[in-house]
C-alpha cells in the first residue's frame, strides 16, 4: 500500500501531529498536557507514546544509519537521556542531514517516508534498510 509522506500506517493525524506529540513528550511534557496542547484524546496520543517507546531504540538505530549514509560526517547524535529521546534526536538529525543534501522537508515527513509508514508499527522488523 502507498502512503504519502505526511501519513503514517493505520494513524489518522498525520505525521507532524504525531511528530510534535513526540517532540513534547521527549521533552518532557506529560501525555495528558501534550493531548491537550494537540486537542486530541488522552487515549490517542496515549497509543503513540507507547508505540514510539516500544520501538525507540530500533527507532534509533535506523535513523542513525540513515545519517550515516545521507552524510557520512555528521555531527553524533547527542544522547538525551532516555530511549524515547534519543530516538527522536535520531529523525531530527536526520532531518538536519537530508536538509543539506536535498533541500527543505519535514523531518517527519522523512520518517514516514523512510520507515514505508511504519514508525508507530511493532513488526519485528519494521525499517527497511539503508540502500
Amino acid at each position: 500500500m502507498l502512503l504519502a509522506d505526511d501519513t503514517l500506517s493505520r494513524r489518522r493525524d498525520v505525521v507532524q501531529v504525531i511528530g510534535a506529540a513526540l517532540v513534547a513528550r521527549s521533552k518532557g511534557t506529560g501525555r495528558r498536557r501534550v493531548a491537550a496542547a494537540l486537542g486530541l484524546h488522552e487515549s490517542t496520543v496515549s497509543s503513540w507514546l507507547r508505540r514510539f517507546s516500544q520501538m525507540a531504540v530500533a527507532i534509533r538505530e535506523h535513523f542513525t544509519r540513515w545519517a550515516a549514509v545521507l552524510g557520512p560526517g555528521h555531527e553524533p547524535i547527542t544522547p538525551r537521556g532516555s530511549a524515547f529521546a534519543d530516538a527522536v534526536e535520531a529523525i531530527g538529525v536526520l532531518g538536519v542531514v537530508a536538509v543539506r543534501r536535498f533541500g527543505p522537508r519535514s523531518p517527519w515527513s522523512l520518517a514516514s517516508k523512510l520507515t514505508e509508514g511504519g514508525l508507530l508499527t511493532t513488526r519485528a522488523h519494521p525499517y527497511p534498510a539503508p540502500m
